[in-house]
């Protein structure tokens, strides 16, 4: 029997003894129940989404925004962490910084198709500007539709690749420390005043 436990009745025995001949009051048998505690990670019967879909809500939060795809994830069952992973091209939230090629690449191609539609869109606003409108008419709402279009081509643009520096080829600082001369290496002029 390990040190320090000792059945019930030797237990209140000894109590009794301590207490000076004293009986305790009985305890209340105590009885426990065993709970489940749901485990972390898929539970039983949990299917991963299907790539299609992580295109899909990716490609949604890229384009028209993160509420529009929450929304659409909620329909479909799937966390808002989910959501931020596959617009980051990842398949999961643990593999948040190793995106997939298949949805990043998915995602690259409706950037690339709304931000063709917006720079269409730009050209024909700046081609509706002639010189007779901006005579005779405000021009405005025209120059607002310019801005906004460029606005949207800077934001469906891809995100620029950082630079990664080759093994190498880092920036390098060289640093010259002047020698010390000690007092013996100056020539010296004794002047009598």
């Amino acid at each position: 029997m390990p040190i320090g436990m000792v059945p019930d009745d030797e237990f209140e025995k000894e109590l009794e003894r301590l207490k000076g001949g004293i009986k305790a009051p009985p305890r209340p048998s105590v009885t426990g129940t065993i709970i489940d505690i749901p485990s972390k990670g898929r539970n039983e019967g949990d299917v991963n989404v299907p790539d299609s879909l992580r295109k899909i809500i990716g490609e949604e939060a890229v384009i028209s925004g993160r509420a529009s795809a929450l929304a659409l994830a909620k329909d479909m069952g799937i966390s808002p962490s989910s959501v931020s992973a596959y617009a980051n091209g990842a398949t999961s939230t643990t593999t948040y910084n190793e995106s997939k090629p298949s949805i990043i690449q998915h995602i690259n191609k409706s950037r690339a198709r709304a931000s063709k539609k917006a720079s269409r869109v730009l050209v024909g606003a700046l081609d509706a500007i002639t010189q007779e409108k901006l005579d005779y008419t405000d021009a405005k709402d025209l120059a607002a539709i310019a801005k906004n279009m460029s606005a949207v081509i800077k934001d469906l643009e891809p995100p620029a690749e950082s630079t990664k520096v080759e093994e190498g080829k880092a920036p390098q600082f060289v640093i010259f420390a002047p020698q010390f001369r000690s007092e013996q290496s100056f020539e010296t002029i004794v002047v009598n005043e």
